[in-house]
């Protein structure tokens, strides 16, 4: 008997912990850190191994994407990269310097967060683009999507 209530305790006590993490991974998606951002010797910084990412500089074949290209001024260009962000749907831009732009999105049901960045090197037509999941090993092909979205959102907008 002390061996049953033993185990049921374990058992009640395993399934508790389960079911708060799945709580907390729900209510604070947010709160995992991000890492391996921004630019590092001209390049945005390379992809994890994991299948949820895609970067347009020094990507193997499966995270690779082609960068924005831009034929406006360059200023101009940025700007209409802005407005863009401001549509697509539970973005927040979070920095941007002269060169720079680091965003957040999020998904729409677990509130995952993803880093979507742009890179506008000054000596070249492009925007070099890297968008990727802080969490999980998949993300469905979303972070590929949403940068063709916003590649064919410029090109509407004949940037």
């Amino acid at each position: 008997m002390y061996r049953l209530t033993a185990l049921s305790q374990r058992l009640q006590s395993s399934t508790f912990t389960i079911l708060l993490t799945l709580i907390i991974s729900v209510i604070l998606p947010g709160v995992t850190w991000a890492t391996g951002l921004g630019i590092d010797n001209g390049h945005l910084i390379s992809c994890p191994a994991s299948d949820n990412c895609v970067v347009s500089q020094n990507a193997d074949a499966n995270h690779n994407i082609e960068p924005i290209t831009y034929h406006i001024d360059r200023e101009k260009a940025k700007e209409l990269l802005l407005k863009v962000l401001t549509i697509v749907p539970r973005t927040e831009v979070i920095e941007q310097t002269d060169n720079y732009i680091h965003a957040l999105s999020k998904s729409r049901i677990f509130k995952f967060v993803d880093d979507v960045e742009f890179y506008l090197p000054v000596d070249e037509s492009v925007i070099h683009i890297r968008s990727a999941s802080r969490v999980g090993k998949s993300d469905l092909g979303v972070n590929r999507r949403r940068m063709e979205q916003i590649r064919l959102a410029l090109r509407d907008l004949n940037v």
